[in-house]
């Protein structure tokens, strides 16, 4: 007989919790569910029952749910984490991913998808709800496409690049740089040219998506 898979549900709202945890009871591949209402409690009854999988909402008063993601993978790096949050933008799919995540499904799939979703990532597996995983393939599809555009600048484009899109006026750009206002000017334009924007808007957005910014007071 198979081992069923012990669950930790984190979920501000208790009605939530309830709510699939007793649908997750309902499946016979799932053992115990246990509760927290915040990522501070999570991480204590995490390493109070060794769960095989945790499933984290986003959106929670103290530290959140980011930052419970880190603290659990930096301290177990063989957690499993599945985000099951309300949100479907791609931002918060890419954070939770990159905090350590191994799946992310919203609130509006399925019952089914969940019992889905943690059987698969119990089973050393990975899953993101199909729509969000298309909406990803493309949205990753265009950084690599970004990348491989920032490669044909020079490493003077690439300095002049850096500074516009991190709010430097041509001016300031050119001071630190120790080049002419006019040679500022016309990086610019090449760069904007290379890249494939006509604002420097969306330049910074590019930069951004690429990792070139740095955000404060995150």
């Amino acid at each position: 007989m198979l081992n069923k898979i012990n669950v930790l549900l984190v979920d501000d709202h208790a009605v939530v919790r309830t709510g699939y945890k007793t649908y997750l009871s309902l499946s016979d591949k799932i053992g115990e569910v246990y509760e927290a209402d915040r990522g501070e409690s999570a991480c204590q009854l995490y390493f109070q029952y060794q769960p095989d999988i945790v499933v984290m909402d986003l959106s929670m008063p103290g530290i959140g749910g980011y930052e419970s993601i880190r603290r659990l993978i930096h301290r177990d790096p063989a957690c499993k984490v599945l985000v099951f949050s309300i949100h479907n933008e791609l931002v918060y799919v890419t954070r939770a991913i990159k905090a350590g995540a191994k799946g992310y499904i919203t609130k509006n799939s399925l019952p089914e998808t969940l019992v889905t979703a943690v059987c698969k990532i119990s089973q050393g597996g990975t899953y993101v709800e199909p729509d969000i995983a298309q909406q990803l393939a493309v949205s990753m599809a265009t950084e690599q496409d970004e990348s491989e555009k920032i490669k044909l600048l020079s490493p003077r484009e690439f300095d002049v690049f850096c500074l516009l899109a991190n709010g430097y006026t041509v001016r300031k750009a050119a001071e630190k740089l120790c080049l002419s206002y006019k040679t500022v000017c016309n990086h610019g334009t090449a760069i904007k040219e290379k890249m494939g924007v006509e604002t420097l808007t969306e330049l910074a957005l590019l930069a951004s998506r690429q990792g070139l910014i740095e955000i404060q007071n995150e």
